[in-house]
């Protein structure tokens, strides 16, 4: 083999190897901006979810006013009118808003008989009883609601305090 055919084969390596080398630099930071991407990707979608979920909880919490409403309507019923078919479709109509919310994940807060826990209840009035213990709801005002286990809403109530 001729000396220029050995120099020409020398410098033919170095090139490979050089363009070995810049291969798998691009392909790492390829990879690397793919893995950031998906990344990102995952975290733009679980962002979004909770948007969805937070704008979801508004719009309950604008709900919640409406059922309140049907709730104080229908214990002020005359009785005479319980049993009054108008009246009947129009309390369906609560039953349709609670079915609503449950498929949203929202469950009722329980109250009346319980301890009071104010981490889901908010104390609007103490109440003196001698035939309670002290710290047990005895009446419900306003109810309140949970959403997937979390508190939407505290329910305001009356508790039972200490006679004298």
């Amino acid at each position: 083999m001729s000396e220029e055919l050995k120099k020409e084969i020398e410098e033919l390596k170095k090139k490979l190897e050089e363009a070995e080398k810049l291969k798998n630099e691009y392909l790492a930071g390829w990879q690397r901006a793919r893995a950031d991407f998906l990344n990102y990707k995952k975290e733009e979608l679980e962002r979004l979810g909770e948007m969805v979920k937070y704008a979801g909880e508004t719009l309950i919490l604008k709900i919640l006013p409406i059922l309140d409403n049907f709730e104080i309507a229908e214990k002020k019923l005359p009785e005479d009118l319980k049993n009054n078919e108008n009246v009947k479709g129009i309390l369906q109509i609560k039953n349709q808003i609670l079915n609503f919310l449950k498929e949203q994940g929202v469950e009722e807060i329980k109250s009346v008989g319980e301890r009071f826990d104010p981490n889901f209840h908010e104390v609007v009035e103490e109440v003196e009883m001698k035939d309670k213990e002290p710290g047990t709801i005895v009446e419900e005002i306003q109810k309140g609601y949970k959403i997937n286990g979390r508190l939407l809403r505290p329910a305001k109530v009356k508790v039972a305090k200490k006679s004298n």
